[in-house]
C-alpha cells in the first residue's frame, strides 16, 4: 500500500484528476452498454390505436405489472418480448382493442329497465355499425373503418318504405379490386335487414368513390364488372399456365400473359319455327247431298191410283236426280318458338404469349453456360398451354412459346438444413447492429483516447528525470526540486507541465547544505576508526549478524 500511495503521490494532483476523470467516463460507457446489453427487447404489443383503446391498454399491462413504452404520438404500446403473448389473451380477454367503436357490449353496460324505445334502437344502430366496422377491419389491406347506416323506421299503413343505405370511409394500405369492394358491399347488405348491394357507399381516405350507392343495378353487370371478370379470366388462365410451366421449366423461368376479348354487347333474339312434314289432323267435316226430281200431267185419273202407277205413268213425264258429297279437313302444322338471350362477358377471342428461359449447365469453374431449348421442346410446352386455357381454332384463339434468355440467372439451390442457425429475425438484427455500434464505439475510445492518455501519464516521469538531469537540477526523494536558483526551477517545471506550489529558498538550502556537510564528516571519522581498529570493525559486524541471526 505504501508503494501504490508513493506512486499516487508521485503523479500530481493534476494527472491524479485527469485519470479519475477518464476513470469515471469509461465506468459510465461500460454501465451503458451492459443496461442496454441486458434490457428487455421492446416489441409493438398494438399499433394504430386509438387514444380510447391506448388508455384502456397502458391501464391494463400497469395493473399487470409489466413494464411498458409508448410510440407513434401515443398510438402504439411496446411491451417486452417475453410478455407480448400473454399480455395479447389477456387484453383479448377483456375485449381489448375495441377498435374505437362500440358494439353489442353497448347492452351489456347500460341499464335497459328505464330505457326508452329511442335509445334501444340508437343502441342497436351503433352496436351494429361497430361490429361492421370491426368485421371489416379484419379484411386484408384495410387498416381502419367506420360505417354508417341509415335505417328508416316501420310505420303502419305505409305501402311505399325508404329503402336503407348504408356508407363506410375506409383507411386502405395499398388498392383494393372491384372484387374486394363488393365484397364488402354484400357484406354489409346481408348484415341488414332489406338493405341491397347497390344502396352501399365506399370512399377511402384520399376521398375516392370506390362503390356510388346510388341503387343503379345496372352497374352489377355493367362495364366494371365485365372488366373484373375479364381480369379474373386472365389471372385464373395465367395461374393455371403458370403452374404447369414451373412444373417443367423451373420455378421463375417462365413469363405468362393472357389476353381475353370479351363481347361487351348483349343481344335478345327469338325465331318461330314452323315444320311442313310435321302435319296433324286436327278437324274432319263430310257434307253428302242427293236430290231427285220428275216433271209429267198434273191431271187425276184411274191409272193414276192404281199401284205401280208411277211405272206405267213415268214414261209420260221427265224426272232429274243429283247427288252432292263435301269434306273439309283441317291440318295442324307444328311450330316452335326460340328465344335467346346472349348476356354480355362471352368470350370472343383467347391470346396467351409464354416467354420461356432456357437451360443452365454449371461448368467446372462455377460458371453457368446458356443454352437454347429445342424446337421439339416449345412445341410440346405450347401443346401444354393450348390444353390448359381450352384452345379454339375456330373461336381464332392464338397461343406463342417463345424461347430468349432472361437476364438473370437462376439462383443456385441450397442444401438442406443450411441456414437454419442464421435465421433471424428483424428484431435480432436490430440488437446485433446496436451491439456492434456500442462496440466499436468502445474500441475507438480506448484506441484513441484512453491509450494515448495513459502512455502520456505513465512518460511523465521519464520525461522529468530525463530534463533534470540534463539541467544541473537535483530532485530530492520527497519530489522537491533543488537548484542555484528559482529560474532554473521554472525552466523543468515548464517543460515538466506541473508547477509545484512552493519554490525553495536560499536559506532551506544553506540548512541542507550544512546537514549534507555533518552527514560527511561523520562517515569520515568512522572511516578512520575502521582503518585504525580493523578487528574491533570485525568483531561489532559480527555482532550484528549475530543478533539479526
Amino acid at each position: 500500500m505504501s508503494g501504490i500511495l508513493d506512486f499516487l503521490k508521485g503523479l500530481g494532483p493534476a494527472r491524479l484528476a485527469a485519470m479519475g476523470a477518464m476513470a469515471a467516463l469509461l465506468i459510465g460507457l461500460f454501465s451503458f452498454i451492459i443496461v442496454r446489453a441486458t434490457a428487455p427487447q421492446m416489441v409493438p404489443l398494438f399499433t394504430d390505436l386509438t387514444l380510447e383503446d391506448a388508455a384502456a391498454i397502458v391501464s391494463q399491462v400497469e395493473s399487470q405489472g409489466v413494464s411498458y413504452e409508448l410510440g407513434v404520438n401515443g398510438r402504439s404500446v411496446l411491451v417486452p418480448q417475453e410478455n407480448v403473448h400473454r399480455l395479447r389473451m389477456t387484453l383479448a380477454e377483456a375485449g381489448l382493442p375495441s377498435g374505437g367503436g362500440v358494439g353489442y357490449e353497448i347492452f351489456d353496460k347500460t341499464d335497459t329497465l328505464g330505457a326508452t324505445s329511442f335509445v334501444q334502437n340508437l343502441n342497436r344502430t351503433r352496436a351494429l355499425e361497430g361490429e361492421l366496422s370491426r368485421t371489416i377491419r379484419s379484411i386484408g389491406r384495410i387498416a381502419s373503418a367506420r360505417v354508417h347506416l341509415v335505417i328508416p323506421e316501420k310505420q303502419l299503413f305505409q305501402r311505399d318504405r325508404e329503402p336503407p343505405t348504408a356508407s363506410i370511409a375506409i383507411k386502405v394500405q395499398g388498392s383494393l379490386s372491384n372484387g374486394q369492394i363488393r365484397a364488402i358491399q354484400h357484406l354489409v347488405a346481408t348484415a341488414v335487414e332489406g338493405l341491397e348491394p347497390s344502396y352501399v357507399s365506399i370512399v377511402d381516405e384520399r376521398g375516392t368513390l370506390l362503390a356510388s350507392g346510388t341503387g343503379d343495378k345496372e352497374g352489377l353487370a355493367g362495364g366494371s364488372s365485365l372488366d373484373e371478370r375479364r381480369s379474373t379470366m386472365e389471372t385464373r388462365l395465367r395461374q393455371q399456365v403458370e403452374e404447369i410451366l414451373n412444373n417443367v421449366v423451373g420455378t421463375g423461368r417462365a413469363r405468362v400473359r393472357v389476353a381475353a376479348e370479351i363481347n361487351y354487347n348483349r343481344k335478345t333474339e327469338t325465331q318461330e319455327l314452323f315444320d311442313p312434314d310435321g302435319q296433324v289432323l286436327r278437324s274432319s267435316q263430310s257434307k253428302e247431298e242427293n236430290a231427285s226430281s220428275t216433271n209429267g200431267e198434273d191431271t187425276v185419273s184411274v191409272g193414276n191410283q192404281l199401284p205401280n202407277a208411277d211405272a206405267a205413268g213415268s214414261s209420260a213425264g221427265s224426272k232429274d236426280a243429283s247427288n252432292t258429297s263435301e269434306e273439309i279437313l283441317n291440318y295442324e302444322i307444328s311450330k316452335s318458338t326460340v328465344t335467346e338471350i346472349y348476356e354480355a362477358g362471352g368470350l370472343e377471342r383467347l391470346s396467351v404469349a409464354v416467354l420461356v428461359d432456357g437451360t443452365y449447365t454449371t461448368n467446372e469453374d462455377g460458371t453457368q453456360t446458356y443454352q437454347p431449348r429445342s424446337r421439339e421442346e416449345l412445341e410440346q410446352i405450347a401443346t401444354l398451354v393450348r390444353t390448359a386455357v381450352g384452345f379454339s381454332k375456330h373461336r381464332g384463339d392464338t397461343v406463342e412459346v417463345v424461347n430468349m434468355r432472361f437476364v438473370e440467372a437462376p439462383l443456385s439451390d441450397f442444401a438442406d438444413g443450411e441456414g437454419g442457425l442464421f435465421d433471424f429475425t428483424r428484431a435480432d438484427i436490430m440488437k446485433f447492429a446496436e451491439l456492434g455500434v456500442l462496440f466499436v464505439i468502445t474500441v475507438l475510445l480506448l484506441i484513441f483516447a484512453v491509450s494515448p492518455l495513459m502512455k502520456r501519464i505513465l512518460a511523465k516521469d521519464e520525461e522529468a528525470k530525463a530534463a533534470i538531469e540534463g539541467s544541473g537540477v537535483q530532485m530530492l526523494p520527497d519530489g522537491t526540486l533543488v537548484a542555484e536558483s528559482p529560474a532554473q526551477v521554472e525552466g523543468i517545471v515548464g517543460e515538466m507541465e506541473a508547477v509545484p506550489t512552493e519554490i525553495p529558498t536560499a536559506e532551506w538550502i544553506e540548512d541542507a547544505k550544512m546537514q549534507a556537510a555533518l552527514h560527511q564528516s561523520s562517515i569520515q571519522q568512522i572511516s578512520e576508526m575502521i582503518e585504525d581498529s580493523p578487528s574491533e570493525a570485525v568483531n561489532i559486524v559480527r555482532g550484528w549478524l549475530n543478533e539479526a541471526a
